[in-house]
């Protein structure tokens, strides 16, 4: 067993996601590589300042644009979207989904009743995709099908649309406002991925994917990756013996954790004080500009900011206002190879206008920082070239260095 301290595993998780000691990708073809590194994009439609997904790779890419997560997705067919968990997926991993696809058509319950309840919708859903090529939910009147009481949908057409999709008959051609367009999968795949991996092969794929994702996992809860019903039996005693994984122990954390066996050497050089070279950054390190981090970034969301940074962090976006303890659409900010404090913002866009609406620290002495007040304004600069505000309103930076420093640095890169 590897033992690791909480600095070592903090830098491990944050460099296998491209997010220290830097940004290494740039343009259409980093955010290719941005996305490949990170294993999943979820995705969420929730656009407040900008969507999720955008906000991640525009921490991990230089020059990232809103929405060219679509072009190398949808026009270069380089990754897929898929789930009950939306994430887009690379597409040269679709063998592998298939399997899963199938398992969750012979077992998933809320598929198993969409089947049961409207066959017809869907073999209607199948002709049609065949005779037009794509639809999408909104092509099908709600006055002219059957109602439904499902979260997924209010007509039978979308109950039989999304199951076309997660049981694999259809992938999604492209998006339009976000919503998914449909085509068979045979018009948006490359014929020879059309096809279903070994079972074997898939159990031993999933448990990887699941560990790469978080960096160090502790492979016990039930997500995406690793599936339902998989265990931690054979499949993981073999990766374990054949040396694809290995058990690592992190000081202070009381279980156990396993990381890639293909790591190890990267542990060691993080262990030792040393940047992998691969990690080199194209531009500025985390410490010389902020970055913020998306609400549904990995390496911090659903609790994971308390076990890697004793960060407190909760995306209040689905608490009512009166139960936020920050604001709608908190984002968190990365200064080195730590969490320093978090702000809620907006996008005016009927005057292109950045707004920042609440500021916090968890240490008040940063305020007084001139090396963090230095990175922090060239972290807003990015992120609102990044959104392409014309205008932007920081006085809710209560801290006279750091506001003066911020609106400096945005002043200067307009």
């Amino acid at each position: 067993m590897l033992a690791i301290d909480k600095q070592t595993a903090r830098r491990f998780i944050l460099g296998k996601q491209g997010l220290w000691p830097g940004r290494r990708w740039r343009g259409l073809e980093g955010t290719a590589q941005a996305m490949q590194a990170a294993e999943y994009l979820q995705l969420d439609p929730l656009q407040m300042v900008a969507r999720s997904h955008d906000i991640m790779l525009y921490g991990r890419a230089l020059d990232y644009t809103p929405g060219q997560w679509e072009e190398v997705t949808y026009s270069q067919r380089q990754f897929f979207d898929w789930g009950g968990w939306l994430a887009v997926r690379p597409m040269d991993e679709l063998p592998h989904w298939r399997v899963v696809m199938a398992r969750e058509r012979e077992s998933e319950p809320r598929l198993l009743d969409i089947a049961r309840q409207h066959p017809q919708a869907i073999a209607e859903m199948r002709a049609i995709l065949q005779e037009r090529g794509t639809v999408m939910n909104r092509d099908f009147k709600a006055a002219k099908r059957t109602r439904t009481e499902s979260y997924r949908g209010g007509k039978d057409s979308s109950l039989a649309l999304y199951y076309l999709w997660r049981t694999g008959e259809v992938m999604t051609h492209h998006r339009e406002n976000f919503e998914r367009v449909y085509a068979l999968t045979e018009k948006v795949a490359p014929a020879h991925l059309i096809c279903e991996s070994d079972e074997a092969e898939v159990d031993r794929f999933l448990i990887k994917k699941e560990i790469s994702f978080n960096g160090l996992s502790r492979l016990n809860r039930t997500s995406d990756a690793y599936r339902r019903g998989l265990g931690r039996g054979q499949t993981h005693d073999a990766l374990l013996a054949d040396g694809d994984i290995i058990e690592v122990k992190v000081e202070g954390w009381k279980a156990t954790h396993y990381a890639l066996g293909s790591d190890v050497a990267i542990l060691h050089d993080l262990s030792a004080g040393r940047v992998p070279q691969a990690w080199t950054p194209l531009a500025t390190t985390t410490t010389e500009e902020a970055v913020f981090l998306a609400p549904l970034d990995p390496v911090s969301a659903r609790g994971r900011a308390r076990m890697l940074f004793d960060f407190d962090y909760v995306w209040e976006v689905y608490k009512p206002e009166y139960k936020r303890q920050f604001g709608y659409y908190v984002l968190p900010i990365l200064w080195g190879d730590r969490l320093v404090g978090r702000f809620d913002s907006k996008l005016d866009r009927t005057t292109n206008t950045f707004i920042i609406l609440g500021f916090w620290l968890e240490d008040e002495a940063l305020g007084q920082d001139e090396a963090f007040a230095e990175a922090l304004a060239r972290g807003f600069a990015r992120f609102v070239t990044f959104l392409g505000a014309r205008e932007q309103d920081v006085t809710a930076i209560n801290q006279p260095l750091l506001r003066g420093q911020v609106s400096k640095e945005l002043d200067t890169n307009e």
